[in-house]
């Protein structure tokens, strides 16, 4: 068996293409290897900013021979149809063969093809995947024809084995494959040879290149802590930079410095975000005083004096952009400062003529909204209405601040800020920072009243706003991040417990959107059921990893009314468990049997059997049981549901298994005697209708 290293070495690649580079060069050469006969064992990708490499082991010196049958026309068609077969199959007559078949004699044609040598389908393969890459933006350069993301300078194409390493006869738009490749920019010396992949790894770090990214972050992060830990600071955790930060350099140098006294007082998410986006810097903490001090960069060579020249430009370029940030700082504060809230008001006003879309209105009358909302709101999750409303009307105050407006990231995050210099309540001020939140699934909720009331209002203006515009998410496609909107609201709910009717919350936002007046016309009632069912949905994804079964939340779901998060997931949760035992596992069969026929004999008589079944006419112990059975279950469901106990609810209707069970073992619901058939299949819809207090049965899957 043989290995493969291919290296396509080019000019600096964006670090944020680099991972998704690495895994489309591994699938286009390996795709298009096994579609023409050669397999491999295992295949590996790596990235650097200057190099795409690929590593395959267990490949076969050849592919295997192939034999293919084709069915062809009939031996008397017309010599036209037998000339195009021919021509598919590049036979001749005398090579095919003839065989009966269920129309008379056809001819065959058994095509045999010889294996092919793994080095000339590689080849093939390195040239469709270069020729094909499917890079987001792309380039030409000089008088050639290929495009790349930055001009491409070397492949190196070797395969090896115990025998030795042979060159990949590969030549794209005159670049030759050969088996050498170079270091490292500027601390390494031209180019020099390899003969395997890990010939390849060690030569490239004696060049001062490290291959592989995770092991580049991993330096990047080891140094990093280090050095803070050594002056009693911590470094603040970003994976996102760091992937980011080890796709800039192919041999991590980490330096740290300090950061302006003049700056230290700048909010710590001011100093992140500038030295992050402008700088690619690190936060350095003070975890006594909570303060960012000092930061961390990473170059990309050793420097002869240790880096000092180095941290001095990146000081000087640092003080700069802090110098503008401190600058938007201290404006914005002292718009708010000896104002309060007249000053927020003031700094809020320009959104009256920022359009947050042009069929919902400014950003001013969305807040105006949100207001009302979060009013409305508040009395169910703890919240005081008065100060609900006056955080929703200074939530997003900061969208018109100048720090905003430079580093739109920081949105809410400066509110909190703003509304706290004014004097506003902690109540208030928090609301303003966390409204926004869940940003992603892993963020964290908003956990105080005020803030839940706000984020909730919110997100369900948004999610109204874009129904009652008829610009829902479709496919892949959700420009409004409405699916993330749905998913705040139902963790906000559910990581906090509060009791909100979800119908509710949203006619109060269909009424606000309307002017105030209740929306009379049926379609408004028709975006209310589809909103929640897109709220449904979006809760089989929030709790598809906690186990539960996306079934079961439809069957609850589909009773309707299920508005109320909290209880909605409680009773599925009770429901799933007892599905888990025997009883509900039969229980399950035997209602959906009971819902099978009475559905059947209702179409095929015309009719409903809803009536009340008599029991006057129960014959025999078995029916006499179940209507016993039934006269005990029913209340008991109906009064542990409405005191919220699932778990008895599903322990009353455990008591129904066994009677339900015997009735159909020993009687006939569709009896000779019509009366006791239409007896019969009133007492199953009488089943149904019992179990129908907890679930929609025939939603759960068998």
């Amino acid at each position: 068996m043989a290995d493969l290293l291919l290296e396509l070495f080019s000019e600096e690649i964006p670090a944020r293409m680099q991972a998704r580079a690495a895994e489309d060069l591994k699938k286009l050469v390996t795709d298009w290897m096994v579609e023409n006969g050669l397999t491999y064992e295992a295949a590996a990708g790596f990235a650097t900013p200057r190099r795409l490499t690929l590593s395959l082991t267990g490949l076969p010196e050849v592919t295997p021979d192939t034999v293919e049958e084709r069915k062809g026309p009939r031996t008397d068609a017309p010599e036209k149809a037998v000339e195009g077969f021919l021509r598919s199959t590049g036979l001749t007559l005398d090579q095919l063969e003839r065989r009966a078949d269920k129309k008379g004699e056809v001819f065959f044609a058994v095509i045999r093809r010889p294996g092919r040598p793994a080095a000339e389908v590689i080849a093939e393969a390195v040239e469709h995947a270069v020729r094909n890459f499917p890079w987001p933006k792309s380039m030409r350069w000089g008088a050639g024809a290929l495009r790349w993301v930055r001009p491409l300078h070397r492949i190196l194409c070797v395969v090896s084995d115990e025998g030795g390493t042979s060159l990949v006869p590969v030549e794209i738009d005159g670049i030759r494959a050969s088996d050498e490749t170079e270091g490292h920019r500027f601390m390494a010396r031209g180019p020099f040879r390899v003969a395997h992949f890990d010939d390849y790894v060690a030569k490239l770090s004696a060049h001062r290149v490290v291959l592989d990214p995770e092991e580049r972050a991993h330096r990047i992060w080891h140094d990093a802590t280090q050095m803070a830990f050594a002056v009693g600071m911590e470094v603040v955790e970003d994976k996102g930079l760091l992937a980011e930060v080890a796709g800039l350099v192919e041999w991590p140098v980490v330096l740290m410095g300090e950061i302006g006294a003049e700056f230290l007082d700048l909010p710590p998410e001011v100093l992140q975000t500038s030295m992050k986006e402008h700088q690619k810097f690190f936060s350095v903490r003070n975890p006594k005083t909570g303060r960012i001090e000092r930061f961390v960069t990473v170059a990309n060579i050793e420097a002869p004096d240790g880096g000092e020249a180095i941290l001095k430009g990146n000081r000087r370029v640092l003080a700069a952009r802090l110098s503008d940030a401190k600058f938007f700082w201290e404006n914005d504060l002292r718009r708010v400062k000896d104002k309060g809230i007249d000053g927020i008001a003031a700094m809020a006003g320009p959104l009256a003529s920022v359009v947050f879309h042009q069929k919902l209105g400014t950003q001013a009358e969305r807040v105006a909204r949100i207001a009302e909302l979060a009013r409305d709101i508040a009395p169910a999750v703890g919240a005081d209405p008065d100060l609900a409303e006056q955080a929703a009307r200074v939530a997003k105050a900061d969208l018109a601040s100048e720090m905003v407006y430079e580093f739109p990231e920081l949105q809410g995050v400066m509110g909190g800020y703003y509304a706290r210099a004014a004097g506003l309540p902690d109540a208030v001020a928090n609301a303003a920072a966390a409204h926004y939140r869940p940003l992603g699934p892993s963020d964290e909720v908003p956990s105080e009243p005020v803030s839940i009331a706000v984020a909730l209002a919110d997100k369900i203006d948004m999610l109204t706003g874009f129904w009652a515009i008829d610009e829902k998410p479709t496919g892949s496609k959700d420009p409004f991040a409405l699916r993330r909107a749905a998913l705040g609201v139902i963790r906000t709910i559910l990581e906090n417990g509060p009791r909100v009717h979800l119908s509710n919350a949203i006619a109060r936002a269909q009424w606000a959107l309307n002017g105030g007046d209740k929306p009379a016309h049926e379609r408004f009632d028709l975006q209310r059921a589809d909103l929640l069912a897109f709220l449904a949905d979006r809760l089989k994804v929030a709790l598809r990893d906690q186990g539960v079964r996306h079934d079961v939340i439809q069957a609850c779901f589909d009773l309707g009314g299920q508005d109320d998060l909290v209880l909605l997931v409680n009773r599925v949760r009770a429901l799933q468990d007892f599905l888990a035992t025997d009883d509900g596992a039969n229980l399950l069969t035997a209602c959906n049997r009971a819902s099978n026929i009475v559905r059947i004999e209702e179409e095929k008589d015309g009719v409903e059997y809803s009536m009340p079944p008599d029991p006057m006419f129960a014959e025999g112990a078995e029916e006499a049981a179940l209507f016993a059975a039934l006269d005990q279950a029913e209340p008991a469901i109906a009064e542990a549901l409405k005191a919220e106990d699932f778990t008895a609810a599903m322990a009353a209707m455990a008591g129904l298994r066994r009677p339900v069970d015997d009735f159909f073992d020993k009687v006939t619901v569709n009896a000779p005697n019509q009366i006791l058939r239409r007896n019969r299949l009133c007492l199953l819809n009488r089943i149904r209708h019992a179990m129908r207090q907890v679930a929609v049965w025939e939603a759960i899957e068998g």
